[in-house]
């Protein structure tokens, strides 16, 4: 059954295609100044195209997650949205904060910015990935507390399912998490230490609870599989997720003067994570093998399975990669780094979203699924994108144990500088990877313009 108010989630979806299009552009740029160090240079410098580059990412994924967020809550409350008129509003306010950030990231200089936008009252800014000014963050903080309001409520007053448990538990956390961005202590130490528990304990902690509640609607929509068997696979993925996600944290202190036991608790929790996602490709293979129903839209299929497979690939092989401390002691900040983070976050989180986009856009539409042509289409972006990025995630693996084996292993060690010169080869294979990808984003996206005969919804 569909709810009207399920409506809301379309303004979000596009938004975020709009803001992952945007994302991509700004990484063939950072790409092309890896090798050509003055391209857009004093216009776009580096350090700025990084910053675009990186808020984008968060900002497309949050806009995804709250849009799916509005798609499931009312079909799984079997109740409609507390607020439609609520999530609009806050949609609005949250792409206007999001646009302006970015606007004065590309024409103010960072630290005027910072002086314009009341740093000096608490100092948050200056720090990776949480450079936003600290009247955006204020405003992401009434944006989040809005849109929980907005989701609790309706699941309060509705059916209650292991699916939305799991959801709110994860969108909770992920606010809650965000708290400590205005948290930035003088000592560098304390100040690595709670910064992770933003970046790390959301992207392998709580996102992680998101992605599976997001999976398991979508397998539970095409594949007509007992709920009762897809929520038993989601509580063990979700218990192994907090296990080995959070203690994982420890990775991240082996080198910031953090006491040595760290360097255990990380290596052990560290090497655990990779579990819950072989756990998610498990899962979704096996409720597609145990399907009881022919959905018409393949492509959401493909990418559900995508999802897992990719999401094992990058955040769990990569990721255990380099996570043993006797190897990050010579991985650490490397490109290998680089190469883990971007399959790790496609495969993830980037998957996940177009998955339920693939899903529930044509249903927006008033249809079950896009016409056959245009999930053909769609498929090839699909494959696109995937192979793309497994190219990009391969050449930065390349340059990393180069970058490793001349910089920091080596009898006589060469400059950075000079490793970069070598390994420039391998960045430029990233940067042609990455115009693939950017083509295959476009397939993705015409395919919703594509002409052809419909599935009824």
């Amino acid at each position: 059954m569909q709810y009207s108010s399920q409506a809301v989630a379309k303004p979000y979806f596009i938004a975020a295609l709009g803001l992952f299009f945007g994302q991509i552009c700004f990484g063939l740029i950072m790409g092309l100044q890896y090798v050509v160090g003055d391209f857009l240079f004093p216009e776009i410098p580096f350090n700025v195209a990084r910053m675009v580059h990186t808020n984008l990412l968060i900002v497309w994924l949050l806009f995804g997650f709250m849009g799916a967020t509005y798609f499931m809550v009312p079909e799984e409350s079997e109740t409609e949205l507390h607020s439609p008129k609520l999530a609009l509003a806050l949609f609005w306010i949250f792409l206007a904060a999001g646009a302006l950030t970015i606007l004065g990231y590309l024409t103010v200089p960072y630290a005027e910015l910072a002086r314009l936008t009341g740093n000096d009252l608490l100092e948050t800014m200056g720090r990776e990935f949480l450079e936003q000014p600290l009247i955006t963050k204020v405003g992401i903080v009434i944006v989040a507390l809005g849109f929980l309001f907005n989701i609790t409520m309706t699941v309060l007053k509705g059916r209650k399912t292991a699916i939305m448990s799991v959801l709110l538990i994860g969108l909770w956390g992920l606010a809650i998490f965000f708290l400590f961005a205005f948290y930035n202590p003088v000592n560098l130490v304390r100040d690595k230490f709670y910064w992770w528990w933003v970046v790390h304990l959301w992207v392998e902690g709580v996102w992680e609870l998101i992605l599976g509640g997001i999976l398991a609607f979508v397998l539970i929509k095409i594949t007509g599989v007992d709920r009762e068997i897809i929520e038993k696979w989601l509580y063990v993925i979700v218990t192994l997720t907090l296990i080995s996600g959070i203690l994982g944290t420890g990775h991240h202190y082996f080198w910031i003067g953090a006491p040595e036991f760290w360097q255990w608790v990380g290596s052990v929790f560290s090497a655990l994570e990779p579990i819950p996602f072989f756990a998610m490709t498990l899962f979704a293979f096996n409720m597609v093998n145990r399907r009881r129903r022919e959905h018409p839209n393949k492509a959401a299929t493909l990418w559900a399975l995508g999802t897992g497979v990719m999401a094992f690939l990058g955040a769990g092989v990569w990721g255990f990669l380099h996570t043993l401390a006797p190897v990050n002691f010579y991985t650490h900040g490397s490109q290998i780094t680089a190469a883990h983070g971007h399959m790790a976050f496609y495969g993830a989180y980037a998957m996940v979203v177009l998955t339920i986009i693939s899903y529930a856009m044509p249903i927006l539409r008033g249809r079950a699924a896009n016409s056959n042509s245009a999930q053909v289409l769609e498929m090839w972006g699909f494959w696109l994108m995937t192979i793309a990025m497994v190219f990009i995630t391969l050449f930065l693996t390349a340059a990393g144990i180069l970058q490793v084996w001349l910089q920091r292993v080596a009898e006589e060690p060469m400059s950075y500088m000079d490793t970069q010169a070598q390994i420039s080869l391998f960045y430029w294979m990233r940067e042609w990877s990455g115009v693939i990808f950017l083509i295959g984003l476009l397939v993705y996206l015409y395919s919703f313009f594509k002409d052809g005969e419909h599935a009824k919804a």
